[in-house]
């Protein structure tokens, strides 16, 4: 019978392959893992708490709330956006139309589920996001300001700097010369 796993903190494509690598060392049957879950075949010799225990060494967890499945959920949602938006810089598909495909909930419901379980709205989450990325553009310096907020769909690089020095309390050029590093990082955010 397969079971559905689903796992806290999944982020990237080298979560899945952790993910994928400690499932097999628990010698689980694996079906696919995505972001955020894994369906697997589970033998009756292993339990779900010594997977649980596996994968938290990675920072991962099992989770089985449903709210926090949900909460898990957008996240990922909005790094697909993230990802989208990067592709297609000057697309007309806002967040919340995405999220809201993406998961089939009304988007105020889960805007509405997200605030109440994080402190934080989902729009604030998802400029935590987009900044979280501007920083690391500028970190590795093959784009320059201007090609970042193109990349990011941002409207203009006023914008951008605005926002930016909102979230990190740096201008960009202050941040680009303390070497990249702020003291507003937001702690929990994936690096992306």
């Amino acid at each position: 019978m397969i079971t559905k796993l689903h796992i806290k903190n999944m982020v990237s494509p080298s979560c899945i392959l952790v993910v994928e690598n400690e499932l097999k060392v628990c010698g689980v049957d694996i079906q696919s893992v995505r972001l955020g879950c894994a369906e697997v075949i589970i033998s009756a010799t292993i339990s779900l708490e010594e997977i649980d225990l596996r994968i938290k060494k990675f920072g991962f967890e099992l989770i089985y709330d449903k709210k926090t499945i949900l909460i898990e959920q957008i996240k990922i949602a909005v790094l697909d956006y993230l990802k989208f938006v990067q592709k297609k810089p000057k697309n007309n598909i806002k967040l919340s139309a995405y999220i809201s495909s993406r998961i089939d909930k009304n988007y105020n419901y889960l805007s509405k589920v997200f605030s109440k379980e994080t402190g934080e709205t989902l729009e604030k989450y998802y400029i935590h996001i987009r900044i979280e990325k501007v920083k690391e553009f500028l970190e590795y310096g093959q784009l320059n300001v201007s090609e970042i907020a193109i990349k990011l769909g941002y409207s203009s690089v006023h914008y951008l700097s605005n926002q930016f020095k909102k979230v990190t309390g740096f201008s960009i050029s202050a941040y680009k010369k303390r070497g990249g590093t702020d003291s507003n990082s937001q702690e929990g955010l994936p690096k992306i």
